[in-house]
């Protein structure tokens, strides 16, 4: 159990660390590509490589049929679909710094899901961290704060609860025995096709043959990078609790301001220096901890 913890501990600090990799790489790729387009592709993609990885870890044993597959299916259209979109599309609503401030409130969502619904003990320790954890990230983005209410706060905020909710199920069909793989095929492939569905209702199919050269690069890097973030994360997030894994992924932001600082030349203020301390003492705490649950799983979702 204590090998499981450690494994699963270090992939998703892995996984925090291609985020906040991909935050500062994805300044070097930045051109015109509508969002839609650029995350429906991607999806499509991961989801066909996943499938295939799924299989040969799979193979001489049941697949994809160890759990409802409307549970699957589910962890697709929400967390790899509806939530995209929402997120999208407060994104083009709202400035990107508080966007990306409400996304980062993941992990008390999942907190109180994990809590309820997959019966995951939650420590006084853990709570703490979790607190010197968000006061860090609120020193970090003080400076890009505004205090005006927009609509596109709430989109963003929709897509967060989802993701909760997606990472809940994801987390549930994993406690009963279905693979990790399988898991990350669902929301990616699931994923694209609620995308491709939207982007059709919307008018947008054109865009899908008009992409140049310097676009397609853009989509082959940013899906390497969001491949290997939902390899390691799901991974990981089978040995660990939910509540856990989230929390670790604040640490995001610093490896970011730290690559920012180190490959673009940007300057870091002192408020920064201090809410990066803050995170990685919190998340220090947080690894230590031990997944553990209130109950003891031996059922299976029907």
């Amino acid at each position: 159990m204590k090998q499981r913890e450690v494994k699963g501990t270090l992939l998703v600090f892995l996984t925090a660390l291609i985020s906040g990799f991909a935050i500062v790489a994805n300044k070097f790729f930045v051109v015109s590509i509508d969002p839609l387009i650029l995350t429906a592709l991607r999806a499509l993609f991961i989801g066909i490589l996943f499938l295939f990885i799924s299989l040969y870890f799979n193979r001489g044993k049941k697949t994809f049929n160890k759990v409802s597959w409307k549970w699957l299916v589910s962890i697709g259209i929400i967390g790899g679909g509806f939530a995209f979109w929402l997120f999208f599309s407060g994104l083009k609503l709202t400035m990107a710094g508080r966007a990306a401030f409400i996304h980062k409130t993941l992990p008390i969502y999942a907190l109180i899901l994990g809590f309820f619904f997959l019966k995951e003990k939650i420590t006084k320790k853990q709570l703490i961290a979790m607190g010197v954890m968000f006061a860090g990230l609120v020193l970090m983005q003080l400076q890009n704060m505004s205090y005006d209410i927009r609509i596109g706060d709430f989109l963003v905020l929709g897509a967060t609860i989802l993701w909760a909710v997606e990472n809940t199920i994801a987390k549930k069909v994993m406690i009963n025995k279905e693979s990790n793989w399988v898991v990350s095929f669902a929301r990616m492939f699931y994923g694209s096709l609620v995308l491709f569905a939207i982007i059709i209702i919307l008018g947008k199919t054109n865009l899908l043959f008009s992409l140049n050269s310097e676009q397609v690069l853009y989509i082959l890097v940013s899906g390497v990078l969001l491949f290997f973030y939902v390899f390691t994360y799901y991974w990981g997030l089978k040995y660990i609790n939910l509540s856990k894994a989230t929390t670790i992924l604040l640490i995001a932001p610093v490896i970011s301001l730290i690559l920012g600082m180190l490959w673009l030349g940007e300057q870091v203020f002192m408020l920064q220096l201090i809410g990066s301390l803050l995170i990685l003492i919190g998340a220090f705490i947080i690894a230590r901890i031990k997944s553990e649950t209130r109950i003891d799983y031996s059922d299976s979702i029907a």
